[in-house]
């Protein structure tokens, strides 16, 4: 048995606290950047199971909830890129029926914004950072920031149009 494990049980309510007010609103916010429930439940269960690990150096920390989406995400963007350089296979067409939500036809528009763009997005307008705090998360200039959201909005805007078009053909 690690001597770590002695100083916290299974049973932490402090750590269960965490987990249960954070995990279903990462899960949600997960989605929006890889577009895929059971992907997104497994890197915020993967993030959890990192921070349960380091736990007792961590326990002080003033955000889990911010510590978790960091790690969740990037064990997302590192998933997409290893997955992207092992396939290059085109995704196959979603049938009108299964687009027929908004949440569908949302999801679907994200798939095709960059992941760098939908991470600003979703931290700015899902999350509620400032733009200097993005920049701060995702290790960039604020300026560089704005020009991601901007994009962002862009490519989305563009994604929901053509989407729109093509479902009045």
């Amino acid at each position: 048995m690690r001597p770590a494990a002695a100083h916290h049980s299974p049973n932490d309510p402090a750590f269960e606290q965490v987990y249960r007010s954070s995990y279903p609103t990462l899960v949600g916010q997960l989605f929006l950047l890889t577009t895929n429930r059971a992907e997104a439940e497994d890197v915020v269960q993967e993030a959890f199971a990192r921070l349960w690990a380091n736990w007792q150096e961590l326990c002080t920390y003033d955000n889990h909830e911010a510590w978790v989406r960091r790690v969740a995400m990037n064990l997302a963007i590192s998933r997409w890129r290893k997955q992207s350089r092992q396939t290059s296979y085109e995704e196959p067409a979603v049938p009108p029926a299964a687009r027929s939500s908004s949440l569908s036809d949302l999801t679907h528009a994200l798939r095709d914004v960059s992941v760098k763009h939908r991470q600003a997005l979703l931290l700015h307008y899902v999350v509620g950072l400032s733009v200097a705090e993005v920049a701060s998360e995702m290790s960039a200039k604020p300026g560089t920031v704005k020009s991601w959201l901007s994009r962002g909005r862009a490519e989305l805007e563009r994604q929901l149009h053509y989407q729109e078009a093509a479902g009045n053909d």
